[in-house]
């Protein structure tokens, strides 16, 4: 089937015309080295002056394609769809680190429930907004309800990951025993984070009392996960909190809407 584009440019073909990118609100680049790469790919030049996490502000270009019609039409449909929704995620990775002032870590694991072609690209963006992806670096072990399940226990849980594991990271539910019980027995069993993941700050409280009782706040860290969002990160960093989970509302940050203006022929 003859591409239509083919009939439209037959007689501009043989010109070069540059193209600017341009975004039309503020926010987070990422994306750029998958774009410039698609963008070489359709024969096209590539020419970025903002850095992977950088600012983007509104209406100034940040981005610059020359080549052919029939490439850059091309580019308007696969290149910005590499810099689109990456950039939505950078941009609400950033805006709940502002939120956070420093005070507590923000941290996405939502990522782990994308698909597996994204999960990258997704990992990327919430670190160039300034977010990480994971509660701490390896090595690391984290114990979730299924897993307690399986072994029985939040002390047998601990004690199958051994002491060669890492920082040990629990998950806090609250279904078999109490959020308190449960965060006994973790602190007990030597666990590093609880993970409080519930959504309810009546269990974080609750968390929270326990380990004062158990004189372990300072050597157990703990994360809040559960419908965290960007403007709930203040009320909860006041709480005490180390870390906060925030999910959805970074994956499924709205695309950075981007657009290409073909700005003349390139002349020789």
């Amino acid at each position: 089937m003859q591409d239509i584009r083919d009939t439209l440019f037959s007689g501009i073909k043989d010109k070069t015309f540059c193209a600017a990118l341009i975004p039309e609100q503020d926010g987070v680049l990422s994306g750029a080295a998958e774009a410039a790469e698609a963008a070489r790919a359709l024969g096209l030049g590539w020419k970025c002056a903002v850095d992977e996490g950088g600012a983007l502000k509104q209406e100034e270009p940040f981005a610059w394609l020359t080549g052919g019609a029939k490439a850059l039409a091309a580019a308007e449909e696969q290149v910005i769809g590499l810099l689109a929704k990456t950039s939505g995620i950078a941009t609400a990775a950033r805006q709940a680190v502002l939120a956070a002032d420093g005070r507590v870590k923000v941290v996405c694991g939502a990522w782990k429930k994308m698909p597996p072609s994204m999960k990258q690209a997704v990992r990327r963006a919430i670190t160039a907004g300034g977010a990480s992806f994971r509660i701490c670096e390896p090595p690391m072990v984290y114990i979730d309800k299924n897993y307690i399940r399986m072994l029985g226990s939040i002390p047998a849980a601990l004690a199958a990951a051994g002491e060669d594991s890492g920082t040990k990271i629990i998950q806090i539910k609250g279904r078999e025993q109490s959020v308190a019980q449960e965060t006994c027995q973790a602190v007990q069993g030597g666990a590093d984070v609880l993970m409080v993941d519930t959504g309810s700050v009546a269990d974080l409280e609750r968390c929270l009392a326990q380990l004062d009782a158990l004189a372990a706040r300072d050597r157990v860290h703990v994360a809040f996960a559960g419908g965290v969002r960007t403007e709930d990160i203040p009320l909860l960093a006041d709480r005490g909190v180390n870390m906060l989970c925030v999910g959805r509302q970074i994956v499924d940050g709205p695309l950075l809407d981007i657009r290409m203006d073909v700005t003349g022929e390139v002349r020789a």
